[in-house]
């Protein structure tokens, strides 16, 4: 609920900001135009449920704010989210003169508070004032869009509209900032003008109690600051009794894979815990629940924690986690406890949300697909270490443009081959259709390939690929950086061996009887072979030929909605 208070707060303050930005960009055109968007303005904002809505919310983000300083029991962060805080921190200061010049102004002494009475006090009378609100404006903006970038980043549309919402939240507060420049220009023009300076005061309402208005503008800042003052430090005493009378008790014990033990504290989550200690741990949204890349495997120790949360187990439920598996970020550990953190920070930023079936492992019926290049290792030797590797990188590229195309998972990349799986989140047929669509497409991008490197090579690339279909042992294998999901079992053993029987027939391609089958094809223009597998009693039936002999295939790579087109 504090979560949502604080997401929801911070909706309104950030759109009252963002309408009062785009009053200022009309400064650009004139300072007319500034007064009737400020006439607009006043009518959403200037109102009692407004006014009610906007400082309750202002109120209920403050507190949220402080109650999330309160709970953590490490004041270790990214520096994203120790920029928020430092912003947040910052703004009341910034703000407090603003506001009583404004604001409280208007509803004391029915100050009109224009434009033109602003521009002069803060941008003409008083430069330094100036340049404060100047840092307000930039720091209430930042602050408001990193905390929406948190929010956003986690929804699967937010990548696409990454560079618009980046190019908008550049470009607001710089026509704000212009606008405010053109409009102290004008400001300026109309001052210099014998009694204008009476017109303003007497058409404001300042001049009757501007110096009691000076007063309360001028010991804002130090009011402010002085419950700031006692706000943080009541907050940091409160932290220090409390981790005080943690320490009097032998407090639980994190175990972590590398032999590494973590004393946790009452309260503290996993994740804080991690970070306090400097043992690196991904997490996307900041802790907040919300994008899954803490999740950890809990080892001895789980029987003593608690059930998930209705946040917690709506995350888990999303990415299909097994009970051994729960968020850094929500598990507040009571006893010494075994953990393993499931992702590398590294790889964080490609799994948020990420199915976490094949980290547990599992069995599935999938589409394996191994592909080489043939005599390219005669054809590097004439060739120096860099042109090779030129050459090699561009095939790589093309392949793995070709197998994520069709709706394929590249698995690994040895030497001139590559292998991918198909059919990890759709079913056995759409992974099989999606490997004979992978085929073709890579047929294709090699020869696109070979038209642009004539002048380099000698003769043509030329490919062999295996296709095979079956059950396999799917998971996150391998140490460290090397940790990926990869399959085992005869199913990668037998696409292993059809590869390798493209060189024995001579063909581009061997495909397994079963993998057509799947797929609903016919591979007519193909010749069938029944060939031997290494480690099987049984031969496996597979059609062999070339990739242009494969049946037309139009493939939608989502998984669940192929259609194959013969």
């Amino acid at each position: 609920m504090s979560a949502r208070l604080r997401l929801v707060s911070g909706l309104v303050l950030f759109a009252f900001v963002a309408c009062h930005l785009a009053n200022h960009a009309l400064g650009l055109w004139s300072l007319a135009w500034m007064e009737a968007g400020r006439e607009v303005f006043l009518a959403l904002w200037r109102n009692w449920p407004m006014t009610v809505l906007f400082y309750g919310a202002m109120f209920v983000h403050v507190v949220c704010a402080l109650q999330v300083l309160a709970r953590r029991r490490s004041l270790r962060m990214s520096w994203r989210d120790g920029l928020q805080v430092l912003l947040g921190l910052a703004m009341p200061l910034l703000v407090a003169a603003h506001v009583a010049g404004t604001r409280l102004a208007h509803e004391l002494w029915n100050i009109e508070d224009g434009y033109a009475y602003v521009l002069y006090a803060i941008w003409i009378d008083d430069i330094d004032e100036g340049v404060i609100q100047t840092l307000l404006l930039l720091a209430i903006w930042l602050h408001g869009v990193i905390g929406l970038a948190n929010w956003l980043r986690l929804k699967p549309w937010y990548r696409r509209a990454q560079p618009w919402l980046l190019s908008g939240a550049v470009l607001l507060p710089v026509l704000a900032l212009a606008g405010i420049a053109q409009g102290t220009r004008q400001v300026a023009a109309l001052a210099g003008q014998p009694g204008w300076l009476a017109q303003l005061g007497e058409r404001s309402g300042l001049a009757p109690v501007a110096d009691q208005v000076i007063a309360m503008v001028n010991g804002a800042r130090p009011v402010v600051a002085a419950v700031m003052v006692l706000l943080l430090g009541g907050l940091l005493a409160w932290r220090l009794a409390r981790d005080a009378a943690a320490r009097r008790r032998r407090p639980p014990r994190l175990s972590y894979p590398d032999g590494r033990t973590v004393e946790i504290y009452p309260g503290m989550t996993v994740l804080e815990a991690s970070q306090k200690a400097g043992i690196p741990h991904a997490s996307i949204c900041g802790g907040r629940g919300r994008c899954s890349t803490c999740r950890i495997r809990t080892g001895p120790g789980g029987e003593h924690l608690s059930e998930p949360s209705v946040q917690e187990q709506r995350v888990l439920d999303r990415i299909a986690a097994p009970p051994s598996v729960r968020l850094a970020c929500q598990l507040r550990p009571t006893a010494d406890l075994a953990v393993a953190p499931l992702l590398q920070p590294h790889e964080a930023a490609g799994r948020v949300l990420a199915p976490i079936s094949p980290s547990g492992g599992e069995e599935r019926d999938i589409a394996v697909l191994f592909a080489d290049l043939r005599g390219f290792t005669a054809l590097a030797e004439d060739r120096l270490p860099y042109d090779t590797v030129f050459v090699l990188n561009r095939y790589f590229a093309a392949m793995g443009g070709a197998i994520e195309a069709a709706g394929g998972q590249i698995d690994k990349f040895v030497g001139d081959g590559v292998m991918a799986l198909f059919g990890l989140r759709g079913t056995s047929s759409d992974g099989c259709r999606q490997a004979v669509d992978a085929a073709r497409r890579m047929g294709t991008a090699l020869a696109v390939l070979n038209d642009s490197l004539k002048a380099e090579l000698p003769a043509p690339l030329r490919i062999g690929i295996g296709i095979h279909a079956g059950p396999a042992v799917v998971g996150e294998m391998g140490y460290g950086p090397a940790l990926h999901v990869t399959a085992i079992g005869d199913v990668v053993n037998a696409a292993s061996r059809l590869e390798s029987a493209t060189k024995e027939l001579g063909v581009e391609l061997v495909i397994s009887g079963e993998t057509l089958q799947r797929a609903g094809l016919d591979a007519t223009a193909m010749q069938r072979h029944a060939l031997d597998v290494r480690g099987r009693r049984n031969k496996v039936d597979a059609w062999a030929g070339a990739i242009a002999d494969l049946p037309g295939t139009t493939i939608d790579a989502t998984p669940g909605s192929p259609t194959v087109a013969s």
